[in-house]
């Protein structure tokens, strides 16, 4: 009798009507796009009504929920609905608020990675190719067919919405049972998906060198700074950044506009 009452789903709230809206919703994701918390405006926009829908009168809910959803995201946009379906079964289950935002953090950076694979650089770069060039020998189908295929391509998001829904729907039940160990594993995840992105975006070269004799000169880049550890700068940098953000309360977007001075100031004189 335990293991029944366990496995019982919750009430649902959404309906298949929702979640097509949220599959055509999912379109805002680069709505507000900005380099503190990338496509975070956008993602919360799309999930905004559905989250209103679930919470109804309860404002703490619906408030933590808008918090989390405003968190640093980058992902690819073709695939954002499996993420977006994923997240509001688990909110209309009433999941920890810690798991929630630790699979979304974990999950982000793999999505953006098959899609830009299967998009990017399959897809739609083999279309382009056949479309320009039936459409250089005059012939009209090509630019139809990459038209098209970018319907096909935004129709695919209702399939995908739909399927992150109902795997977290089926998901649910052993994520009860296991919240503590699936959360402590998309946290690690997560944290190593966001230290893949700060190897990946992060670059700092120093340009100065000092003169040790007239045949023989000191790089401080290849010659000091790789040698202690390879990228020590940008190492250091994030967890500067990182300190100053968590222990000094400092607003990111003060230490966005920090960074540009400090980096304009060092290539002016020719450090960086």
């Amino acid at each position: 009798m335990e293991s029944k009452e366990i496995k019982q789903l919750p009430e649902r709230v959404l309906t298949k009507q929702d979640i097509n809206k949220l599959a055509v919703r999912s379109v805002l994701l680069q709505a507000s796009f900005n380099y503190e918390r990338m496509q975070a405006g956008g993602f919360m926009l799309a999930q905004l009504p559905f989250l209103k829908k679930i919470y109804k009168d309860d404002k703490a809910g619906l408030q933590a929920a808008m918090v989390d959803n405003l968190e640093f995201i980058n992902t690819s946009p073709h695939l954002v609905g499996f993420l977006m379906g994923l997240l509001l079964s688990m909110e209309e289950g009433h999941e920890k608020r810690p798991t929630i935002r630790a699979l979304k953090t974990a999950l982000f950076g793999p999505i953006a990675g098959i899609g830009d694979a299967i998009f990017w650089f399959t897809v739609l770069p083999i279309l382009a190719g056949i479309a320009s060039s039936m459409a250089i020998g005059g012939s009209i189908v090509g630019p139809i067919l990459f038209f098209l295929a970018y319907v096909l391509i935004f129709a695919s998001r209702f399939f995908t919405t739909r399927l992150g829904y109902n795997l977290g729907v089926k998901a649910i039940p052993m994520i009860k049972q296991q919240s503590e160990t699936i959360g402590r594993a998309a946290t690690v995840l997560g944290v190593t998906v966001i230290g893949g992105l700060i190897a990946s975006y992060v670059h700092i070269n120093v340009l100065t060198h000092f003169v040790i004799n007239k045949s023989s000169k000191l790089e401080l880049q290849a010659g000091f700074f790789d040698r202690i550890l390879p990228n020590i700068l940008p190492f250091g940098f994030v967890f500067l950044l990182y300190y100053l953000i968590r222990k000094k309360k400092i607003n990111p977007v003060i230490l966005i506009a920090g960074t540009f001075v400090v980096v304009l100031v060092f290539s002016f004189f020719k450090i960086l």
